[in-house]
């Protein structure tokens, strides 16, 4: 399982911040600065400045303290990139937990699919609601990894997840690809609880090759309009 999240101020002010750029609410290219942030979020610069060096870590800022912040802007390159390793790796991975699970880890699998299932059922669904589905499946694919053993796989999924995040989200929302998302998560964690390693594995890659292929078509979309746009002008 990834570590379990710290309750602690710095940690809620990394999530929040992290939450604003992944949901769009900081648009890629958008400035910032620690100041701002502060007061935004109603609390002391220094837990601000800590969570903006762990963004820039995860790749999702660029900047300085004192020139300010920027979202990282998240161009067709990059993305190519993290999801034709993200299908490698995440299918590996599925491979490896499904051989090496215990009824421990199924019923963690089992209990985040239900999570999903949980939230996806609000009787008033909301933004905040359909992040934490978010968050819930993409973590669903960390504990994967965890239990899969190998720890240096696990690192790299875990960072490359942390930038397939603004993506994932892009697609969930503008392509309402909701329920298909939970019914292939709901695959892939019966397979790998029946230790069908190889159809978790080809499911896994399928997942992630099926969400790449409906956001590279978004972004194409959009960049296209956007040059239109620019050449109408």
């Amino acid at each position: 399982m990834p570590p379990r999240r710290k309750n602690t101020l710095r940690d809620s002010v990394y999530e929040s911040v992290k939450q604003m750029i992944v949901t769009g609410q900081l648009p890629p290219g958008a400035r910032m600065t620690e100041a701002e942030l502060a007061e935004k979020l109603k609390v002391s610069r220094t837990p601000v400045r800590e969570a903006l060096n762990r963004l820039e870590r995860d790749d999702l800022v660029t900047g300085r303290p004192r020139q300010g912040y920027a979202v990282k802007a998240f161009d067709l390159d990059m993305f190519r990139e993290a999801f034709e390793v993200r299908e490698l790796l995440d299918g590996y991975a599925t491979e490896l937990a499904t051989a090496r699970i215990t009824a421990k880890g199924k019923a963690r699998l089992r209990a985040m699919v239900a999570e999903c299932e949980r939230l996806a059922a609000a009787p008033q669904r909301n933004s905040q609601d359909m992040f934490k589905e978010l968050q819930v499946g993409i973590d669903l694919h960390r504990v994967i990894a965890e239990i899969g053993g190998n720890e240096m796989l696990s690192g790299m999924i875990n960072k490359i997840l942390d930038k397939c995040q603004h993506y994932v989200w892009m697609e969930l929302l503008w392509l309402d690809e909701w329920k298909l998302t939970r019914h292939e998560h709901t695959a892939i964690v019966d397979a790998i609880c029946a230790g069908d390693a190889k159809r978790a594995g080809d499911l896994a890659r399928h997942h992630v090759r099926g969400s790449r292929n409906n956001i590279l078509r978004m972004l194409e979309t959009r960049t296209g309009y956007q040059k239109f746009l620019v050449t109408a002008s």
